[in-house]
């Protein structure tokens, strides 16, 4: 006897199809898995066998071999324990209903209760595209499935619903809902809050509106963390792709909140720097995405940035240059996208105090130069703005003057980066800060008086090339800001400015 019934599978970012087939034959009772299946796989087995008794079912008496196809794509956890003990009843005349259109994902219980798993909607969309009439998911799955349309999800919470549902005793309601948009500018943090540092506020409004990456360098206590965690209230709000895709990385990696359809709030990672190479970057056996991924479309603001491990800190360089992250590993290679603004915070020495107006600085010059040494040139030359924040005087702090809100600011970011999308239309590129270098030269054309600005501080600062491009990149934000189309002396002048304090506290 033989039947097969189809479930999904995730690899990196991309779910494919699965058909599972089981062939019932004689022989001494045995159950064997085949088709590259994981620990995990091989341990449904026996989850299949509890629940099909402890349901009551007839388990056959036989010897049975479950295939899992694609056979040579590795198929991992525990979502196939579903479809192996569909395709097993169906083998055995226990489902007499067509299932040739329907799909089937979830983790089964000894008792036949159906848990929730992992990747649901990317599976979903990889249903829609292939077809597949119905998907059933487990119902604790029922609201992250409700966002996909054009195809009927049915949510089950144990395998009896699933057979009375196909035998047509009693029908399940599919959980197609309309995705609710929900402003979300209530929850953050705003930039009200913070009292003067109006220079930082304003090298964060230009990393906003163009996308571009930024350190804080500045004693302890200036408002360093409490500026990045009100960055994202200046963004702007995430459309329907950028929720979508956000909601497949969060949804592979089991970070999505229960009872959530669709993220849709840009997120805000704050790894702690004791975290790992692996779980900045992503990867272990199975690979899963790393709060370099988390962050894609959102914010990763990492405090206190020496004091990463520097292979943490290196794993920046790629998603940094080409919004992706590679990660490769004998069994597979997958990329995670990581479209994101990255803000570090550092003091300029062990002490904090090295260049403060008031307080001494009693670390030594040996010291200094090992603190420095933990960031790399090539790191800290891939991080467009380098901000000075500056102690507060209390005259500043005690004003009971209002200070500029985030609505404000973001109003201004909206209308820069409507620049820029008109800018890079029917391309890829989203933000000024992503631009090739093509671009940059096509749409960062100079005044002479800029050009001949540039051209004195490039020879006099010895800048990089990569240095070079980021200033264009930053001086044509500002001009999107004031809403101007050319680049002026003005505008490369304060770019240039954020590129400039490394020669202050690390300079020989």
């Amino acid at each position: 006897m033989f039947a097969k019934a189809k479930s999904l599978g995730i690899f990196g970012m991309d779910s494919f199809s699965v058909v599972v087939e089981a062939d019932l034959s004689n022989g001494l009772p045995r159950f064997d898995i085949v088709g590259l299946p994981d620990a995990a796989v091989k341990e449904s087995r026996e989850r299949v066998r509890a629940s099909i008794k402890n349901c009551n079912f007839e388990y056959p008496v036989s010897r049975i071999t479950v295939n899992i196809a694609p056979a040579d794509v590795k198929k991992e956890g525990p979502i196939y324990d579903l479809p192996i003990a569909i395709a097993v009843l169906k083998a055995t005349g226990q489902i007499k209903a067509d299932i040739d259109d329907y799909a089937f994902v979830g983790e089964l219980s000894l008792d036949g209760e159906i848990r929730g798993c992992t990747g649901i909607l990317p599976m979903l969309l990889k249903a829609r595209e292939d077809n597949i009439g119905a998907v059933f998911v487990p119902f604790q799955n029922a609201t992250e499935a409700s966002v996909v349309k054009g195809i009927d999800v049915y949510p089950v919470k144990n395998i009896f619903e699933v057979l009375r549902h196909l035998s047509g005793e009693k029908a399940i309601e599919p959980c197609y809902k309309d995705v609710k948009q929900l402003s979300t500018a209530d929850e953050m943090l705003d930039f009200e809050d913070v009292k003067g540092q109006h220079n930082a506020k304003r090298a964060l409004e230009i990393a906003a509106a163009g996308g571009h990456n930024c350190i804080m360098i500045g004693p302890p206590g200036t408002g360093k963390s409490m500026l990045a965690k009100r960055l994202p209230s200046i963004l702007p709000e995430m459309s329907f792709d950028e929720q979508l895709e956000t909601t497949k990385l969060y949804s592979i990696a089991g970070e999505l909140p229960s009872g959530v359809q669709l993220i849709t709030k840009r997120p805000f990672r704050s790894p702690h720097h004791t975290i790992s190479p692996q779980g900045l970057a992503g990867g272990g056996h199975n690979p899963r995405p790393g709060e370099i991924s988390l962050a894609h479309n959102g914010v990763m603001f990492m405090d206190e940035f020496p004091e990463f491990d520097r292979r943490a800190k290196e794993a920046l360089r790629q998603p940094l240059e080409d919004g992706k992250i590679t990660i490769a590993r004998t069994s597979a290679t997958v990329s995670y996208p990581s479209n994101l603004m990255v803000v570090a915070a550092m003091n300029p020495c062990p002490c904090g105090y090295f260049g403060h107006p008031t307080r001494e600085c009693t670390c030594t010059q040996a010291a200094r130069k090992k603190y420095k040494d933990r960031i790399s040139g090539p790191i800290i030359d891939r991080i467009d703005l380098h901000i000075e924040v500056e102690p507060v005087d209390y005259e500043k702090l005690s004003s009971k003057g209002r200070e500029e809100t985030s609505a404000e600011i973001r109003k201004r970011v909206n209308k820069a980066r409507e620049i820029q999308r008109e800018r890079f239309k029917g391309t890829s590129v989203s933000c000024n800060a992503k631009m090739s270098p093509k671009m940059t030269k096509e749409y960062c054309l100079l005044s002479e008086e800029a050009s001949g600005l540039l051209k004195m501080s490039f020879d006099k600062l010895g800048l990089s090339a990569r240095a070079y491009d980021k200033i264009l990149r930053i001086a044509r934000t500002i001009a999107d800001l004031e809403e101007s189309e050319n680049i002026e002396f003005a505008h490369v002048a304060e770019a240039i400015q954020y590129r400039s304090l490394d020669r202050k506290y690390w300079g020989d």
